[in-house]
């Protein structure tokens, strides 16, 4: 059986963000970056992984949660003084362990996969994950030996102008027998420009012992992208975008406008569904097939069915089942189910209800902590008023009833099924089934009022001109 763990490095500051966050825990994709490279590697078969941290250790710390263990690098003194702080966690790993980089996004679980895969065909006691780059400034550059293994790498700052022409880089990725890994480390010096313990000399010293070290050279090289600044951060999220929009395409959903689509990794969208210009889906999305999202759509861990139709709206933490029809200015707050065949207006809110089967909410309502029944018809302006300032009530209106324009109903209250509401009703006590509710004052109409308050107010006019006002 295999062993395979991962260490993932995440203690860096990371000074050129300039923010008070640690560095891996800024978002790409809508997600933390070092929560991407811990999804890719248990994706790649990775268990019991550790992730060493540091800069900002309680913030990493909470987001890493329960999905990885703990090491603690307290001073950052290199990639192998961080490495190196995992050893007592693995004491008794006895297998292959992938180092990994908290700042790489836009990592893949089948293409780390790939990568162990060919170090353990290698036989190596290491292996480095490279990649070809037109401009390598920055990364450290691969040596090879005349057989064309890995002889060393060599940083930036410390290479030759002749290595600094090397095109092929270090990613950052590694694959290493443990516990020699760890033997080795304890090994390490610091005479290097920036004084610190690098791990990639570890490949030279395993060597030096006549150790098989190996070099993986990925396609993809793209994928190892590391953000180190704010530019970093954005291209990386328009990376990760372009691969998420393309994956969908791929998968028969239909982007009319990628260039203003923003779709994280963690939505999923079934096939013929047709996603309109200025859409935003987030979180735990899921949308069913044969839709029509957009245009200005923004929904974060929103379950929707199949065939709807929804437009100019945000909706988040709710669910809508199958054959809505919901916008424009719709907005759909947490704990709110919308029913089947339900059809909703502009300029209305939903929060905490439950919507029946073929209710209509058509515009202008505002409908709070409700129970709506089936076929339910709301007119314009109805609102439920489910707030004393202190706690909050229910509404509960039966199948089938109709309830009038400009209706407040006021909770606690139930409205029976087959019921209507008389227009501009104040509804504060029980309807019963099949009744008529009516809450308004008798009209009355005074003759010739109108024409005597236009005087009036003319006569005010008049004496206010002439007191030059």
């Amino acid at each position: 059986m295999e062993k395979l763990t991962a260490v993932i490095l995440a203690a860096g500051k990371g000074t050129r963000m300039k923010s008070k966050l640690p560095k891996v825990l800024h978002k790409v994709g809508g997600k933390p970056m070092v929560e991407h490279v811990l999804d890719a590697a248990e994706a790649a078969g990775c268990k019991d992984n550790v992730v060493v941290i540091g800069h900002g250790a309680d913030l990493v710390r909470e987001v890493i949660g329960s999905r990885a263990r703990i090491a603690l690098q307290a001073e950052q003194l290199g990639t192998g003084h961080a490495v190196l702080q995992a050893a007592e966690a693995l004491k008794d790993f006895q297998g292959t362990v992938m180092i990994l980089c908290g700042d790489t996004p836009l990592l893949e679980g089948a293409e780390l996969r790939r990568f162990y895969e060919e170090h353990v065909k290698l036989g190596a006691a290491a292996t480095v994950m490279t990649a070809e780059m037109d401009d390598p400034t920055g990364y450290g550059r691969i040596l090879r030996d005349e057989k064309g293994e890995v002889a060393a790498i060599v940083e930036q700052k410390d290479a030759t102008e002749e290595q600094r022409r090397i095109r092929e880089i270090n990613t950052g990725n590694y694959c290493m027998e443990a516990p020699l890994l760890f033997e080795v480390l304890k090994t390490l010096g610091n005479d290097n420009a920036q004084g610190e313990y690098y791990l990639t000399d570890v490949l030279a010293k395993l060597r030096a012992m006549g150790k098989k070290v190996g070099g993986v050279k990925t396609d993809d090289s793209e994928m190892t992208m590391g953000v180190n600044s704010r530019v970093h951060l954005a291209q990386a999220e328009a990376a990760m975008r372009r691969r998420t929009l393309e994956q969908f395409m791929n998968d028969g959903v239909t982007i009319m406008d990628p260039a203003s689509t923003f779709i994280e990794k963690t939505v999923r969208i079934a096939p013929d569904t047709v996603i309109y210009p200025n859409t935003w889906l987030q979180g735990n999305t899921v949308i069913g097939a044969d839709c029509e999202i957009g245009p200005d759509v923004r929904m974060e861990n929103v379950q929707v069915g199949d065939r709807c139709h929804l437009q100019f709206l945000y909706g988040h933490d709710c669910q809508v089942l199958d054959d809505v029809t919901a916008g424009p200015y719709v907005h759909l707050r947490p704990d709110t189910v919308i029913g089947n065949h339900v059809k909703i207006g502009n300029f209305v809110e939903v929060k905490n209800s439950n919507i029946g089967t073929g209710t209509k909410l058509p515009h202008l309502q505002y409908i709070g902590d409700s129970d709506i029944g089936s076929n339910v018809n709301m007119g314009c302006g109805c609102i439920t008023v489910n707030y004393d300032s202190k706690f909050k009530h229910r509404t509960v209106i039966g199948d089938n009833a109709f309830v009038g324009c400009n209706s407040n109903l006021v909770a606690p209250v139930t409205v029976g099924p087959d019921t209507y509401i008389a227009a501009g009703s104040t509804i504060t006590k029980e309807v019963p089934a099949n009744a008529l509710g009516v809450a308004r004052a008798r009209q009355t109409n005074i003759a010739g009022w109108a024409k005597s308050y236009k005087e009036k107010l003319e006569r005010k006019a008049e004496a206010l001109k002439k007191e030059g006002k």
